[in-house]
This record gives structure tokens, sequence and C-alpha cells, in this order.
């Protein structure tokens, strides 16, 4: 008998554990561990994950697989193995780990269905909801209720009465493959010649069609989609000529392609620099030894990292192995997309949340099969499927959003080591604004440190002049453009160049105030301000989504005196219309960006010189390389500075080059004006000169003093409850737990409300750990999560527990 070790798709700590299934004899010959199966569990079907295969179980009276969803393994045996790690080092279900490894349509989709027990007595008692059963079999449970909400009353009766019961079903596969049906002939063109000859003269679309693949290469096999159009004619005329024997119809399933009707022209390798050759040489020959190490490539902006990253790929695919290149989401542009595939062509699959999921699934499915070699993508393509990897690339490897917030709350940083150390392969760290942590471990020689400190052919960083805003108001300017950014904009106009203005705030003003009492709108669900949209004229909440209209009085005084404060996007497009009526805008942020492909369309238009400022927040602050950009303005360089998050400072400094480097990457000089309140600010400063390595000693200084990373780790635990003494109390006896469990050498800070106290009407709380070395924390919170179990029925508790966080609000 053959046993399968199965964990079952139910995320709570009781079934985070392998469940043992028999194998039905006619699966016996094919399945295999990393295969998804469908497994009775309690009065249910549920999906699982075959771990691995036994040959005896300590358990009688075995259940059985219902059925195998997979025809091969979905999880390699390396990513089982990873999922097991995972779910260790980040505390959550293993579930979730190997869940977060595959596209949406390959997990379980359930849903609650009625099913009819006895049909009599429902038509004795409730003969209108039989009528609407009978005529809606397949109707789920919540959509009747929300469709027929008149019906509430009987449905719960019923069921009460056993006359209903509800079942849970599951669509287990919703995978959709995209079809094309194509037309062909095998006729010679003598045997068609001959055949329009003798068709009747009434038959003038037929001949068309014929006189078409005549006039084409033999056996040409076309879309039908495609003939229909160019020879408009309708689909009867194909039939008639495929029942005669003329024609023949096929369908193939095609791989669906995002960048199909893009015309990607492709590149060869170019001439590297002397600075690009010493930083490619030890990477290459840790490809060709084929060693785990880890590299950061410290490159300021425009100094050529894109370059050394295609040729390490070009030698691992000479080898005949793969490699996974990570860029955060938001330098995910169809400029980083077409380097790829412009070098490479169909190598290359891309992932990244803009795609539809059958786009997704396909380019997946294009890793799983082998199909591609080479995938660029954000930051869960980490998980990319592959079985020979060379070469893992993390671009601006600083990027927070390489750090997931939801469970598996791992970083794809740790993960590229992990999956780097199982292939023996490099794993490469670029940024021109190092991560603190990683250029820690640099300098220690945990990793190995290649820099580029210039610029590929000797051109110049952008000059970079500080315009301190209390100055500006002092000499009466109160518009939001200083006099200088003013006068640069009108410069670039003249000249015909093109400029970028960053801010990193959407929406018309940060709050709504009233200038008579003092109120400001807040919403009703979370502490926080509502943020005013101009264009739809509503009050919006970023965090939970609650929107109103825009006030007429205020609400605490009916004072008609509102006023907005802050600065948006929105505000600030306004703003240039009025000043520079001649200048063209784009404006990118979320609102605008919302609708697929909108960004790339955006992107595009800007780059073909149809706008002359690109006006946005931080998703235009990297990865964009224009040669007629020469000016960026930077609108308020302190917005990030003063939130309490110890990575403020650092946040701030990467920012402010990384935008600065959007300007003067080609023949043209660049100039970067950054305003702000705290132009005394050193990392400000620093990025004024674009200065890593002054900011570094700087910042690692007041780590150091204040006992945060890199010299110490942090664990972050966040309660929230609806009621706020609640959360109190529980936080109150969690920080007692880590007081006892943990040696005196830890700090514990809190617990404190959050610095948002209260978001979608749940209060939240923190408690903080500083730690070096405390070999029982990962025992003594597993013990805490397992102790206040979250999102069971009973109570309304959440417990969130993150390992070296980096949202801190």
């Amino acid at each position: 008998m053959m046993i399968a070790k199965v964990i079952v798709d139910i995320p709570v700590k009781e079934t985070d554990r392998p469940f043992d299934y028999k194998i039905p004899l006619e699966f016996e010959s094919f399945i295999q561990p990393g295969m998804r199966v469908l497994v009775p569990f309690g009065p249910m079907k549920r999906l699982g994950f075959i771990l691995s295969i036994e040959t005896q179980s300590e358990i009688k009276n075995l259940k059985s697989i219902s059925q195998v969803i997979d025809p091969t393994p979905v999880l390699t045996k390396e990513l089982l193995s990873l999922g097991k790690w995972l779910s260790t080092e980040t505390l959550c279900p293993r579930l979730f780990a190997y869940s977060a490894m595959l596209p949406a349509v390959l997990k379980g989709n359930y849903k609650k269905m009625v099913r009819i027990n006895d049909q009599v007595s429902l038509a004795r008692e409730f003969p209108t909801l039989l009528d609407t059963l009978l005529n809606k079999p397949e109707m789920e449970w919540t959509e009747l209720l929300k469709k027929e909400p008149e019906q509430s009353d009987s449905l719960n009766a019923a069921m009460k009465k056993g006359f209903i019961s509800i079942i849970q079903w599951i669509k287990n596969d919703r995978r959709t493959y995209k079809k094309i049906r194509y037309i062909a002939t095998s006729l010679s063109k003598d045997e068609l010649i001959d055949v329009t000859s003798k068709l009747d003269k009434r038959s003038l679309k037929q001949k068309q069609v014929l006189e078409y693949f005549i006039n084409q290469e033999p056996h040409l096999k076309v879309e039908i989609s495609d003939i229909l159009k160019r020879l408009n004619v309708g689909r009867s005329t194909l039939k008639q000529l495929v029942k005669k024997g003329f024609l023949d119809e096929t369908t193939e399933e095609v791989y669906r392609d995002p960048y199909a009707d893009k015309e990607i022209e492709r590149t060869t390798s170019l001439s590297l620099t002397t600075a690009q050759k010493n930083a490619l040489a030890p990477i290459q020959e840790s490809i060709r030894s084929q060693s785990h190490e880890v590299f950061l490539c410290h490159g300021v902006t425009g100094s050529g990292k894109t370059e050394i990253y295609l040729q390490a790929i070009e030698k691992i695919l000479n080898m005949g192995k793969e490699a996974i290149v990570l860029v955060p989401e938001i330098a995910l542009t169809p400029q980083m997309v077409h380097r790829f595939k412009g070098r490479f062509g169909d190598e290359v699959a891309v992932l990244h949340s803009g795609l539809s999921q059958g786009e997704k699934y396909d380019e997946w499915r294009k890793i799983h099969e082998g199909a591609v070699h080479v995938v660029v993508g954000a930051r869960s393509a980490i998980f990319a499927p592959f079985k020979n990897l060379g070469l893992i690339i993390i671009d601006e490897e600083h990027e927070t959003s390489y750090k997931q917030e939801e469970q598996p709350r791992y970083h794809a940083r740790d993960v590229a080591i992990f999956r780097g150390k199982y292939h023996q392969c490099p794993v490469v760290l670029g940024s021109a604004t190092p991560s603190l942590e990683s250029y820690a471990r640099a300098k220690k020689g945990v990793y190995h440190l290649i820099q580029l400190l210039e610029r590929v052919n000797q051109r110049s960083l952008p000059e970079v002049q500080l315009v301190d805003m209390r100055e500006e108001l002092r000499s009466n300017n109160h518009s939001m453009f200083s006099k200088q950014l003013f006068e640069r904009l009108e410069d670039r106009l003249e000249k015909k160049e093109q400029s970028v203005l960053f801010l990193n705030r959407r929406g018309y003003s940060t709050f709504v105030m009233c200038r008579d009492c003092g109120y400001v709108v807040q919403c009703p669900h979370c502490d926080i301000s509502l943020t005013y949209h101009r264009k739809q004229g509503m009050l919006k909440c970023h965090y939970c989504g609650h929107q109103e209209p825009y006030p007429s009085q205020c609400p605490e005084c009916t004072s008609h005196h509102l006023r907005y404060f802050g600065t948006g996007t929105q505000r600030v497009e306004e703003e240039l219309t009025k000043v520079l009526p001649e200048a063209r805008v784009i404006r990118m942020d979320v609102d605008t960006t919302q609708r697929k492909g909108s960004h790339e369309k955006l992107l595009k238009a800007f780059g073909e010189g149809k706008a002359d400022i690109l006006l946005g927040t931080q998703m235009i602050a990297k990865g964009l390389d224009f040669p007629k950009v020469t000016l960026v303005g930077v609108l308020a360089a302190d917005a990030m500075l003063h939130l309490p998050d110890f990575r403020s400072s650092e946040k701030t400094f990467q920012l402010l080059t990384q935008v600065s480097g959007r300007a003067g990457r080609d023949q043209l000089p660049g100039e970067v004006i950054i305003q702000s309140y705290s132009t005394e600010h050193y990392s400000i400063i620093h990025a004024s000169y674009h200065d890593y390595h002054s900011f570094y000693d700087q910042e690692m200084q007041m780590r150091y003093r204040h006992h945060y990373p890199p010299f110490y780790y942090l664990a972050l635990i966040t309660l929230s409850h609806p009621q706020v003494t609640k959360v109190v109390d529980i936080a109150e006896k969690i920080a007692g737990h880590l007081k006892k469990g943990l040696s005196s050498d830890a700090q514990i800070l809190g617990p404190t409300s959050s610095a948002i106290p209260r978001i979608k009407d749940r209060y939240r709380y923190q408690c903080m750990v500083k730690y070096k070395r405390e070999p029982n924390l990962l025992a003594l919170l597993k013990r805490i999560q397992e102790h206040y179990p979250t999102g069971t029925k009973n109570d309304d508790l959440k417990i969130t527990i993150d390992l070296n966080p980096f949202i801190m609000m």
C-alpha cells in the first residue's frame, strides 16, 4: 500500500501538519510529491499538496485520495523544502508558503451550494423557495441571499428543519487555455486552381478564399479570425469549403502573450567599460565554478548595471541554465521588460501584477514546462519553478516592496539566497543606494562587494540644488514651486527638453480643515484624515477605501470656511496648468494607472515626446531612462522624513538619489532641484552630493546609538481587535511572556498603540523585540501564536508577527 502525506488547504494551526491518505491503485503509477490532490476532510473535500510518498502509516482505516489534479508536480522538490523553511522562518502555516508559490488560478476556490433534502416537505411549507431553488439549482448560498434577499428567512427556517442543507463545493481547476482556430489546405497549387475553376459562378466568396491560398506558400496555416477580416467573408463560406474537403480547420492551444502586439527590437551585447568588466569578472567566475556567492553591486544611477546583468545571463543561457531577475513592481516599466526581451526574445517570461490571471498562468506555465529560461518579475517571481537555476539577480535590492506584508512575511532576498545555496549559483544584489543591512554585510565580507562609482562614458551625475522652502515663504513666495524650479521649468519648455516632477502624495490635498473651529475631516473607520480628490469631488481614506462627498459645511460647527491643506499630485497638476498653460503634463499615480496598460501607455507617450512634464509619485522614481529628461524637481523632499519609522532617513536618501538619477542620462546634462523644509538634514544633504558613503557612515552611527538593524534584529508583534480594552489586555500579557521567556539582553518595547491606532474599526497595539542572539525567540513566538489563535469564530483578535519588519506603522 502506498501512502501520501498531504498538507490540506485549511490554514489553522490544528491542520498545519501532514495528513496520511491512501493512494488508490489507479493513481500509483504516476502520483508524485508536489502534485495537488482532492482529499476528503471531515464532511467535505479539500485541496491538498503531496509532501512525500511513504509505504506505511501509523493510522488505521485511512481515507483515500479522491482525485489527482495535476498531470505533473506544480511544486518541485526544491520548492517543497523551501516552503518548509519559509514556514519555520516566517511563523506561517505551511499551506500559505506553498500557495504563495503558485498563480491564483491554481488555488482552491470553495463555494457553498444549497442542496434539497426533502422536496415534498419543502413544497408544502415553502413553495416559493422550492421554485427558486429548482429554477437556479447551481446557485451559491451567498449569491442566493444577495439576489433573493426576501427568501433569507425561508432559507434559514428550511435549513433548521432539515429540508435543505449546505454542501461545500470546490472548483479545483480554474485554469483556462487560449485556443486559436486555423484554416489551411492540403491541396497543391494546381489542385486548388482546378477546384476553383469548377466552382459555381455564384460562389464568388468561396473562389476569393481559394485564390488567396493559391497565391500563398503551400500548406500555409492562417488564423480564421484573420482571414475573415482580411477577405471580408463570413464563417459560412469557410464551412462550405471545409465540408467540400478543400480546406482543413484545426484548433491549437497557444500561450497568452501580453507582449505579442509589442514591437521589440532585438539587441546585441554592448562593449563594456573597464569598470563594468571588473564588476562582471567575479560573477562570471562564480558561474563558471558553479559556486554560491552573494554579490552586492553598488553602482551609481546610469553606471551600466543592467548591461552587466544581461551579459551574466547570456553566459548562463550558453551553459543551458536558467536565471531569475527581480525588479521592484514600480520599476517593471516597459523599458526594463523591453531590454530583456530585446536581448533574449522568447526565452523571457514576465511576471507582474499588471497581467490578467490567464496571462500570469501562461507565463508561469512557460517556466514550469521549460519553454523559457529567464524570468523577469516582481517579488513573487522568486518562486519561479526552474529546476536548473544558474543565476538570481535582485535589482534595486534596497526596495521595501521585496518584503511581503501578508503571510508568509518573507523577504525576496532571503528566498533568493536559500535558492542560490540549493542550486550552488551566484546571487547578485544591485542598487545605487544599497540597504544598510546589505552594505554592512558586504563591508564585513559576508557579501562580495562590487563598486561602479561613475556613469558610463564618464557622463557626469546631475547637479543638485537644495531650496529651503522656509526662505521662499519669507520672500513672499507661497507657491508650491520655488523661484528656481519655476525658472528651470520655463527654460526646459523653451529648449524643448523634458522635466520630471516628483511628489510622493497622490490626491489633491492631504487633509481638509475648518478654519473656524480647527476640525479635520477624519475617516470614520480609521484614525487618519481623509484625502481630498478634487476630480471626483470625494474625500478618500487610503487605508480602508472609505470615501464620502466633499462636505458643503463643517460637520462640527456648520461653518463654510473649509480649506485644503497639504499638496497632492492632482493639485500640482492643476497648478501647473495655471502657471505654465503651454506645458503638456502627464500625471502618473495610483489614480491614473488603475486600468490595465495605462502605466505603459503614459510612459510611451512621454517617451515619444507627447508631454513636456512627467508628474508622479514614487512609481516614476526608478527604472526610467529618457534621453530628453534634463530636469528633475522634488517638491516635498521631507515628506517621509518625519514618519515614525527608524528607516525614514534611509528611505528619504534612497528615494532622492533614485529620482535624481532620472536626469541627464544621455548626452544632455542633467539638473535636479530639491525643495524641502529640512534642508539641514543629513539625508537630504548627502543625497544632493550623491554621497552614499557619507550617508552610510552617519546613519550607521544613529542605528548603533539607538540599537537598530543592522546592529540588532527586530521582531514586531501587532495586535488588533474591535475593543480597545481587549487589545490592551492581551498586548500586556504578551509583553509579559516575552520578558519571562527571553534573556536580559533582549529589549522589549511596549506594548504601545500603533502609529495609526485604528484601521477599519480595529484598535491596534504593538510590542517590539530588539535582540542579537535569542535562540528561544522563534519557539516562544510560535507558542504565543498558538496560545492566541487568530481568526477563530469565538474571538475577533488578530495577531501578526513580523520578523525583520519593514513597515513600522
